[in-house]
């Protein structure tokens, strides 16, 4: 005998899996998370959410990325505004910055980044490769960095090549 849960319960569970995250999920992840095993009820009730979510919210949204996962993230128009009321920040504002010279001119080379940002910028890189935001291969004498997925998902990024457009229209 199959038992099926009640649509509400799908919904919820959808929801906390969604909000809980802090990261886009794959369709097979909301499937489990779920408990419907069903691709298309699980499509559909993410589809609802999603409408729902644009209905009732003003700076929040459930989005589907190009590579078909989903995410219930805050809008990118509110981001600069809510930085400050934000608890703890995953990696301190030295180290962000040291990440957007990272994000705007990668591949660039740690010597390019220590004439940028003097000494400290070692300690940035590492930290910022413990958070998975980057990532380095060696050259010679150097080391190379650039910016991993997670960084993309992180910020709500879906291609870089629009990432240095965006950098410069807001200097």
């Amino acid at each position: 005998m199959s038992h099926s849960l009640p649509e509400d319960e799908v919904k919820a569970r959808i929801e906390a899996a969604l909000y809980s995250a802090g990261r886009p999920l794959a369709l097979s992840e909301l499937i489990i998370a779920s408990g419907s095993n069903s691709k298309k009820k699980t499509v559909r009730i993410i589809n609802e959410l999603m409408i729902k979510t644009k209905a009732s919210f003003r700076a929040l949204e459930i989005r589907q990325l190009d590579d078909q996962r989903y995410v219930f993230q805050l809008k990118m128009e509110y981001s600069p505004l809510i930085r400050r009321f934000a608890q703890r920040p995953i990696i301190g504002s030295a180290a962000l910055k040291t990440l957007s010279y990272v994000a705007y001119e990668q591949p660039v080379s740690s010597k390019r980044l220590s004439q940028i940002r003097g000494s400290q910028v070692y300690n940035h890189l590492r930290e910022l490769e413990n958070s998975s935001f980057i990532t380095h291969e060696r050259m010679g004498r150097s080391n190379l960095y650039k910016t991993t997925n997670k960084f993309q998902d992180y910020f709500g990024l879906e291609d870089l090549g629009d990432l240095k457009t965006k950098l410069m229209k807001t200097k």
